[in-house]
């Protein structure tokens, strides 16, 4: 869980920006606006489209030699998201070397994937390759969506077990610029931003034409700051609104008053990336765990998952849990109970206990720093401020030699009866 709110909160890392979007959204405009933008940012721009001859370089290239300030490090063919994320790697290596040695300043970098390219493989890059996430930070995934074509992409039927990319690049979104807004009806965008909140409560839409924005509206735009996301802002929570398509993908929202069981919590979230990873394309979230002074925020990206505890809670603060889920055939209803079960209950408190192996006054042997030592169990459940947050140990042991102890699980690789 370390590694990426690390990540998020180093700022050291040169910050990462994966722009998305459909074919023809506008994504080579954007790029050429935040190059030629009088910003003072040292940028690279890694680009990638299909086929071998890169017209998108050809355009930025021109526009590159207009600004001294920034340079295209490389360019890959072939779809970012299925072939080449190694490539990806290679250069982000090579980034970072330059970087090292003193002969690059980088204030960021702009990924744009191909218009076919799921974001979710290169996000995860930052998280999965070691040397990468000691240089770069991912700050966020942004969308360019088409006003004008994106129903159609929207709805276009795909033969079973194929993606729809457009859905998938709305649903990934930190951020969304909703671009040709003077190529259709004011109704018409009302229409079309209604769609996309059914797909991505989450994340803001910016109105945009010829895809000029402010550069901040794409970089340093923290969406996966851990920090951030204990800001949800309570309007993104509320996603119950009606919903004109049945559409698969949509988004999902969890407010629950209550402290959490962190056992509960962890293998509710296992469960759902081992039987529901696939389907679920973004999950983040901030909890109130029992035993816990912080709060612990957590991001995910289909089966990536980090988190931390961060802030602590305020003295007058309501310890409510904020989860949000992105992805496809969500059940809220499902997702909520599921949820419930992690709540610290009296009831559950003593489920557990029942479940234990061993009552006060059992002898048992213990594996310590000196090897299995032999002692009696003198408390269960136990938990005292010194344990790390949220942790209670099934039994605390008193050792032969008068040394107190826990065990932190209930396995026979820690604590076993005592032999005869």
């Amino acid at each position: 869980f370390d590694e990426m709110a690390a990540a998020a909160a180093d700022d050291r890392r040169v910050p990462v920006t994966v722009l998305t979007g459909f074919l023809g959204s506008g994504k080579t405009t954007l790029l050429n606006h935040i190059l030629t933008a009088s910003h003072g940012k040292k940028l690279a721009v890694i680009e990638n489209e299909f086929g071998d001859v890169g017209i998108d370089d050809e355009l930025l290239a021109k526009n590159t030699k207009l600004q001294s300030d920034e340079e295209i490090i490389e360019m890959m063919n072939g779809c970012v998201c299925c072939t080449v994320r190694q490539d990806l790697v290679v250069v982000l290596s090579k980034l970072a070397a330059r970087v090292k040695a003193g002969t690059l300043k980088l204030d960021g970098i702009v990924i744009e994937t191909t218009g076919m390219a799921d974001p979710a493989p290169v996000a995860q890059t930052f998280f999965v390759e070691d040397n990468v996430k000691e240089f770069a930070r991912l700050d966020g995934i942004v969308t360019l969506v088409d006003a004008k074509h994106i129903e159609q992409h929207l709805d276009e039927e795909k033969a079973e077990g194929v993606e729809n990319e457009s859905v998938e690049q709305v649903a990934f979104a930190d951020r969304l610029l909703l671009n040709k807004t003077d190529l259709v009806s004011a109704d018409d965008l009302d229409r079309v931003e209604k769609r996309l909140k059914t797909i991505n409560g989450q994340a803001p839409i910016v109105r945009c034409e010829k895809a000029n924005v402010s550069v901040d509206s794409v970089l340093n735009i923290k969406g996966f700051d851990l920090e951030k996301t204990l800001e949800m802002d309570p309007e993104f929570l509320n996603t119950d609104g009606e919903h004109e398509h049945d559409d698969t993908v949509t988004s999902v929202s969890i407010v629950q008053p209550g402290e959490v069981d962190l056992d509960q919590f962890e293998g509710f979230v296992g469960n759902l990336l081992r039987n529901r990873g696939a389907d679920i394309f973004r999950m983040k979230g901030v909890i109130a765990v029992a035993h816990a002074k912080e709060k612990f925020v957590y991001h995910a990206v289909h089966m990536i998952f980090g988190g931390n505890f961060m802030d602590a809670w305020a003295s007058d603060e309501e310890r409510v849990s904020k989860l949000v889920f992105i992805g496809k055939n969500l059940d809220k209803e499902e997702l909520t109970a599921s949820f419930q079960g992690c709540l610290a209950t009296q009831e559950l408190s003593e489920k557990k206990r029942k479940m234990l192996r061993f009552a006060v006054g059992d002898e048992v042997e213990c594996r310590s720093a000196k090897g299995w030592c032999k002692g009696k169990v003198v408390a269960l459940m136990y938990r005292e401020d010194f344990m790390s947050p949220g942790m209670v140990a099934p039994y605390q042991i008193k050792l032969d030699e008068g040394d107190l102890i826990y065990a932190p699980e209930d396995i026979d690789e820690l604590i076993r009866r005592a032999s005869s």
